[in-house]
């Protein structure tokens, strides 16, 4: 068994990083606080440089529970990256509160416990990385402490605590037909146990991985959430946990082999894609087109969970999907926190008003239908191969439908940019300049998919 601590440098320096805010918090004047959100983004640059690193190294297991492997590189990759961009979108929003500190601290804690459910080995730390993904999101929902705010953290943390209960209870009925909490002694130990019972503990183990990534049936706090909290706080929750949520729900599958899990997965995602992308039709709240935008696409990355040990496109087409998905959704949101507007008609002469922000959101909802050369076109087409080599066709011509029906209403949202009247309002600095760089790099990783993926 390695132990060398050396090895979790990037979230070791997401948790010093994390401390260090705390304890600066405690002694800045409120107009000093600004201190701790730099302190947060050199502990996120610094994970970035030592997940780099990493990738560079033979793939390991540390302390018999931690796997770092091609997933656990691209989890910690979009975690730190994602969540680099929300501390920019939020320092203008939180600067000179009370608790802007405190804020920038929840986030990083809450992006460790992402990473650490893509990391995990182990139902134990599973558990544990749930906990530390949800709770402090729990805090930043309600961070606002208005009406909106504090409905959305209640109900996000309800739901979060009754399938997370749910979650302990397959773990417990796991450990005892599995023997086991590690994924290579449940993978032998499930081989024999009785079909009944392991089926009864996948599925209640699955409660909280999906209620993470926003999918069916874990699904209904989303739209709340992403319209109530805080808007920095809404990009967060629809992109960083998800990245965590889908590599958990990808190891699990492919290091113990339940029996019927592509069945049983790819129900729930033809399920989530359709549900998803049905709600977003009459949305006129772009907040929530995006909420339900998000279930939409939990659908399609939950394609390639589906397939995994199945087919070899699984695994690239979900990690690259995942990436896509991270960069497209924070365009969206930075530009939702640049216009300050949450109306559709709010938006309207955008592009004259703004042409490179426009041009931005263009850029981000296009990429979410998987027009090319985004980032999103190379993901979907991965995951359609993934589907058809599965032996799931059924599955790649139910996402091929969803993906023409989202056309029509990210299409009402880009149809107003082009209009005469000008947005009033001049965007925020700082948030158009995280969705013209997420623009970049959804274009980027599109274009350069063939180096990315030799």
């Amino acid at each position: 068994m390695n132990e060398n601590p050396a090895d979790l440098a990037p979230e070791l320096c997401v948790l010093v990083a994390a401390v260090l805010g705390l304890v600066a918090g405690l002694f800045l004047p409120r107009r000093g606080q600004w201190r701790v959100g730099v302190i947060c983004l050199a502990g996120l640059v610094a994970g970035l440089a030592a997940s780099g690193v990493a990738a560079a190294r033979p793939d390991l297991v540390v302390f018999d529970a931690l796997r770092v492997d091609p997933v656990t590189h691209v989890t910690r990759i979009a975690v730190l990256g994602s969540t680099a961009a929300v501390v920019v979108l939020a320092a203008g929003r939180v600067r000179g509160h009370p608790r802007e500190s405190e804020h920038y601290v929840l986030i990083l804690l809450s992006a460790l416990g992402a990473i650490l459910l893509g990391v995990s080995a182990d139902l134990l730390v599973l558990v544990a990385a749930y906990l530390l993904a949800s709770i402090p999101a729990y805090a930043l929902a309600g961070f606002g402490k208005d009406a909106a705010g504090t409905e959305a953290a209640l109900k996000y943390y309800l739901m979060g605590a009754l399938l997370g209960v749910l979650m302990l209870a397959g773990v417990t009925l796991l450990f005892g037909v599995g023997r086991g909490t590690a994924y290579p002694v449940l993978r032998a130990g499930l081989a024999d146990a009785p079909p009944a019972a392991v089926a009864a503990g996948v599925v209640a183990l699955l409660a909280g991985p999906l209620f993470k990534a926003g999918a069916v049936p874990g699904h209904f706090w989303v739209p709340d959430v992403a319209e109530g909290a805080p808007p920095a706080v809404a990009a967060y929750v629809t992109t960083v946990p998800k990245i965590g949520a889908f590599a958990a729900l990808y190891r699990f599958a492919a290091e113990t082999r339940p029996d019927g899990w592509p069945a049983l997965l790819a129900v729930v995602a033809a399920a989530t894609m359709t549900l998803g992308n049905l709600a977003a039709f009459g949305q006129d709240n772009v907040r929530r087109l995006l909420a339900y935008s998000t279930i939409g696409q939990a659908g399609f990355l939950l394609v390639p969970v589906a397939m995994a040990g199945r087919t070899d496109l699984a695994q690239p087409a979900l990690l690259y999907y995942v990436a896509a998905y991270a960069v497209t959704n924070l365009g969206a949101f930075a530009v939702v926190l640049a216009v300050g507007r949450d109306d559709l008609s709010g938006y309207a002469g955008l592009l004259r008003g703004s042409p490179l922000l426009g041009l931005s959101l263009v850029v981000c909802l296009l990429g979410f239908v998987g027009t090319p050369p985004t980032a999103v076109f190379v993901g979907k087409v991965l995951m359609f191969g993934a589907a058809i080599d599965g032996g799931y066709v059924w599955l790649a011509v139910v996402a091929a439908v969803n993906t023409v029906a989202s056309v029509f209403y990210y299409l009402r949202w880009i149809v107003p940019l082009f209009r005469r009247q000008t947005v009033p309002s001049r965007p925020a600095r700082a948030a158009a300049a995280v969705a013209v760089t997420a623009a970049v790099f959804s274009l980027a990783l599109g274009i350069g998919s063939g180096i990315a993926l030799t």
